[in-house]
């Protein structure tokens, strides 16, 4: 099998910056790496994110909203992540079945038993080795992410960024709490910090986690 780590965190924390650094960095020193994202991933998830990340749907119920995230995940790992894993290759997916939990249950208020039986067969087993969470303050992040919006000349993907700040700070908390309950497979880092400096940190630490065998393959 190969490695699979997840990025995660609120909008704006800089976590696609960092695991774009990440990837080119593996690759670079000859690690087969598989860079994904949620949602979308594959065709038929990219246009499952298109419904839920369009703020002309903000009329998305909160059940329907699960449910199309748990759709557009069985897609995507039955189609990108387990076979990539099974290739022996390292999947770096920006958000996963975290974000879920985050964003629905702490964010949304649905009932997490019901998210944690979604995800359970939506992952159809698969679950992240490890997994970076760049904290950062909703109020910057939510700047950085409204100014990378309106300097994005493709479709405004600010369904989420159109919330109130008390919901990004729920998502937070709800990211925190994750953290705590599996300090052996998060890693925090501190989204204030410089690109450059956080990009040595995540380096530094997803490195030393990755099997010696992967590197040995590679």
């Amino acid at each position: 099998m190969g490695y699979f780590v997840t990025f995660e965190g609120v909008e704006g924390c800089g976590k696609t910056t960092q695991i774009r650094l990440l990837s080119k960095l593996l690759s670079s020193r000859g690690l087969n790496t598989i860079l994904t994202r949620e949602p979308g991933g594959c065709p038929i998830a990219d246009k499952i994110r298109t419904i839920l990340l369009d703020a002309d749907n903000r009329a998305l119920s909160p059940l329907a909203e699960l449910m199309l995230y748990g759709a557009a995940r069985a897609q995507h790992v039955s189609e990108v992540i387990a076979p990539a894993l099974n290739a022996r290759n390292i999947v770096l997916c920006d958000r996963f079945s975290d974000a879920t939990v985050a964003y629905q249950s702490f964010g949304r208020g649905l009932d997490r038993t019901v998210i944690d039986t979604l995800n359970l067969h939506a992952c159809q087993g698969v679950t992240p080795d490890l997994t970076v969470l760049v904290d950062c303050d909703p109020n910057v992040g939510l700047e950085r992410a409204r100014r990378r919006i309106d300097a994005t000349s493709g479709p405004r993907e600010e369904r989420f960024e159109l919330e109130e700040l008390s919901f990004h700070t729920r998502v937070r908390t709800g990211y925190m709490q994750l953290a705590a309950e599996e300090p052996g497979r998060f890693i925090v880092v501190d989204g204030a910090n410089k690109i450059d400096v956080i990009s040595a940190e995540i380096s530094r630490l997803v490195i030393d986690r990755i099997p010696e065998t992967l590197h040995a393959v590679c």
